[in-house]
């Protein structure tokens, strides 16, 4: 088939023209952007003392990946031009099965999964892992549709709990005090909501009747984004909070801040602004919980 004279130009210029663009959309990337790119779309790894775990996971799942995909377009390469047809009057070997091949591609997905089951639990293992006496803890609540924050038992404050609740007109924001352990207890009275701060690379469901919990350290002060990660009615996607990580004297005189402007209770809140029990919790725990 005859190419039109002058197709060849359009090509070209097309291509120029896909160049420049591509210049253009890469040198007007922000710092944030670029560190992105750098990190295959991961936030630091370096946020909490955890974070790297799943940021080394990520990062070799793709190495994984694109050593998988190789091998694949190799192979279909290869296939393509091994076994091309080289004239009209002939016919290709007619093969039924190839053992080898068939031996690879059953052990090999095998061995992958075996190896990823392995890193994974290894992974979530270290992300879990708690201390006996965290520094900090905080009885997290998502209720429909927003976030309760309660900073229970705090040196800096008089009162046995002070909280921050969020609203449909006020985003909330957790403090944490760079370089100490903070356990978060999650709780939900009304469906499954699930607690994430992007930036720590972990998040957790937070389940009716159940109190789920996890440890972090943060190591780099700064301002994080938290959202929640579970699809959880009509105004899920309005369930944003900020996360400032500040110094222990910043923490300090933010908890101060709260118990001067009357957000303190006796008990953390943990079905909103004014309920003190939570709908799901067996007896036992609801009694323990309007005791403390």
């Amino acid at each position: 088939m005859a190419v039109p004279e002058g197709a060849g130009r359009v090509r070209g210029l097309a291509f120029l023209a896909v160049v420049a663009l591509a210049v253009v959309v890469l040198s007007g990337c922000s710092a944030a952007d670029t560190e992105a790119l750098k990190n295959l779309a991961m936030p630091d790894r370096d946020a909490t003392t955890t974070s790297h775990y799943v940021f080394d996971l990520w990062r070799w799942g793709w190495v994984a990946a694109m050593a998988t995909g190789v091998v694949v377009w190799g192979l279909i390469f290869y296939a393509c031009f091994a076994f091309r047809r080289r004239s009209d009057d002939e016919i290709p070997i007619q093969t039924r099965y190839n053992l080898p091949l068939e031996i690879f591609y059953t052990i090999a997905p095998v061995i992958m999964v075996v190896v990823f089951f392995f890193h994974t639990v290894n992974a979530q293992n270290a992300l879990l892992e708690e201390v006996d006496d965290p520094d900090h803890t905080i009885a997290v609540v998502g209720q429909q549709w927003q976030w309760t924050f309660n900073y229970t038992e705090e040196d800096a404050v008089d009162a046995p709990n002070v909280f921050e609740v969020g609203t449909a007109q006020y985003v909330p924001t957790l403090y944490l005090p760079v370089g100490e352990t903070v356990e978060f207890q999650l709780r939900s009275p009304d469906v499954i909501h699930n607690f994430w701060i992007t930036g720590f690379l972990i998040k957790m469901d937070v389940v009716p009747g159940r109190v789920n919990s996890f440890q972090v350290t943060p190591m780099k002060e700064g301002d994080y984004v938290g959202k929640c990660a579970e699809l959880c009615g009509v105004s899920h996607s309005r369930m944003l909070f900020n996360v400032k990580v500040v110094s222990p004297e910043e923490y300090d005189a933010e908890l101060q801040r709260l118990e001067e402007k009357g957000n303190t209770s006796d008990a953390p809140l943990f079905g909103g602004a004014e309920a003190y029990t939570q709908a799901g919790l067996d007896d036992a725990e609801s009694e323990e919980g309007e005791s403390e």
